[in-house]
């Protein structure tokens, strides 16, 4: 993880659920108030790094928060290492950010679960639930930050 200065602004924050056939993509709002939902990538229709870096330009995101599947004693496995190896690629093409790895243990449950409680069929909406995933990822990022109350102009 790259530490940012701390007067420089966190959000937009963009969330990455890493997948090996698709990438979940959510962002904050400019002061980490709400997540949405963005974009799947499918993985098959090109480079994600590159796809990620145009979102970014785009966005004008300031950081990156990326899920990291751990197993349920915490420890990392296959999984972990291999979106680690994401996560140094996306470190070296935008180096200029700050990356932040999150637990995303349970992302796609709740996703899925929230997904079903709106009334939508989650089970036909892989690409759906991929950005859900995403947002919950950024939700849990969130919490764990302080609070970015704009000053009064």
């Amino acid at each position: 993880m790259n530490s940012p200065d701390p007067s420089t602004p966190i959000h937009p924050a963009l969330g990455i659920d890493h997948g090996d056939a698709r990438i979940g993509i959510a962002a904050t709002d400019d002061f980490g108030i709400l997540a949405h939902p963005v974009s799947t990538l499918e993985v098959a229709d090109g480079d994600p790094i590159e796809a990620i870096a145009r979102l970014v330009d785009a966005r004008r995101i300031r950081t990156l928060v990326l899920g990291l599947p751990l197993r349920s004693d915490g420890s990392e496995g296959d999984a972990a290492a291999k979106v680690r190896r994401f996560g140094t690629a996306l470190q070296q093409r935008l180096a200029n950010l700050p990356l932040h790895y999150v637990d995303e243990s349970f992302s796609t449950l709740t996703a899925a679960a929230k997904l079903r409680e709106a009334g939508r069929q989650a089970k036909h909406q892989k690409s759906v639930i991929d950005q859900a995933a995403a947002v919950e990822i950024l939700n849990t990022w969130m919490q764990s930050q302080p609070s970015e109350i704009p000053e009064p102009e």
